[in-house]
């Protein structure tokens, strides 16, 4: 199963998805430094989903994790009039989107690890782990969001990291990870896999913003999914995202997926700005099957591996 926001769905009822997204980032430590980064209204968030469901667009993976601007309440509510499957993570962000003092520099992975857990079988708390009280919903968490600000992991990162890994072991929940200008893929495969996680159910984001096919060679013949996400963001006479997924999308057909990572309002039609969430749908599209891309290979793209990917393994 995949678990949404308002309920676990078979993974053939998900359709057409986009794979890392931010459609409500709150008030918090990471606004405060980057305002650009507010997404707080949920008017504007039913409005550009409702033109994605419009667009043939029907599932969003939000990538905002725990006490980082994430609110399950809004999510659900935007889920519930779009019409649009939102997955909501449990996890935790890099550290520059936290305070010094945050719970998160200083937990163990055993502090951290029914944390998460609890957030995917019980409920996520209304408050985001704000603390100090934990009032948890019916809305539970469908994958496990992790992040690096660089290549090597420090060492809050491999407590985190290892914490998802024995929630992913407990719950069979997929991981979703954050890959600080593409740098670090390689890392984040191979410390998954040393503590036990099935790598088919790992999505690491961001990769394709270092675009160099070596590489992204080496990161899909791990078994990893990637998600490319800044096919909108080039300023370049070509696209190197468009050409990492003609090239690859051959020989690694089932692992590669399309997001837009689109965690500012400048880039949301219904906050004024653009390209708008139907970019994929539209565009981007068109610019895949102006260069071969077929029918079936955009299915994959958009629907049968995002479905795979996010679905639950079982425990």
């Amino acid at each position: 199963m995949i678990r949404t926001v308002l309920g676990d769905i078979a993974p053939e009822d998900f359709g057409v998805c986009y794979a890392h997204e931010h459609i409500i980032i709150d008030d918090n430590v990471a606004t405060m430094r980057f305002p650009d980064f507010r997404l707080e209204s949920v008017e504007n968030g039913v409005a550009e989903l409702s033109q994605f469901y419009a667009d043939g667009g029907r599932a969003m993976v939000d990538s905002m994790p725990c006490d980082s601007g994430r609110n399950v309440l809004k999510l659900a509510e935007i889920s519930r009039r779009s019409k649009v499957h939102i997955l909501c993570p449990t996890g935790v962000h890099c550290a520059k989107y936290y305070d010094d003092g945050h719970w998160s520099n200083r937990y163990s992975v055993a502090q951290l690890t029914p944390l998460f857990t609890a957030d995917i079988e019980q409920g996520i708390d209304r408050f985001d782990y704000s603390g100090p009280i934990v009032e948890r919903t019916a809305h539970r968490a469908g994958l496990i969001k992790i992040a690096t600000g660089e290549p090597e992991l420090s060492a809050r990162a491999r407590r985190i990291f290892e914490a998802a890994s024995i929630t992913h072991c407990q719950t069979g929940a997929p991981i979703l990870t954050h890959v600080e200008q593409g740098d670090g893929a390689l890392q984040h495969a191979q410390f998954l896999a040393d503590h036990g996680v099935d790598l088919r159910k790992v999505v690491l984001s961001h990769t394709d913003r270092k675009p160099d096919i070596h590489y992204h060679r080496d990161i899909l013949q791990s078994g990893v999914r990637v998600e490319y996400d800044s096919a909108f963001r080039w300023q370049s006479a070509t696209n190197p995202t468009l050409d990492l997924v003609m090239e690859l999308i051959n020989d690694f057909p089932d692992q590669i997926m399309l997001g837009m990572d689109a965690a500012r309002p400048s880039y949301w039609k219904s906050y004024g700005g653009s390209p708008g969430l139907s970019y994929l749908l539209q565009e981007f599209t068109q610019l895949m099957r102006s260069r071969g891309l077929s029918e079936k290979q955009w299915h994959r793209i958009f629907i049968s591996t995002p479905a795979d990917a996010y679905n639950f393994n079982p425990t």
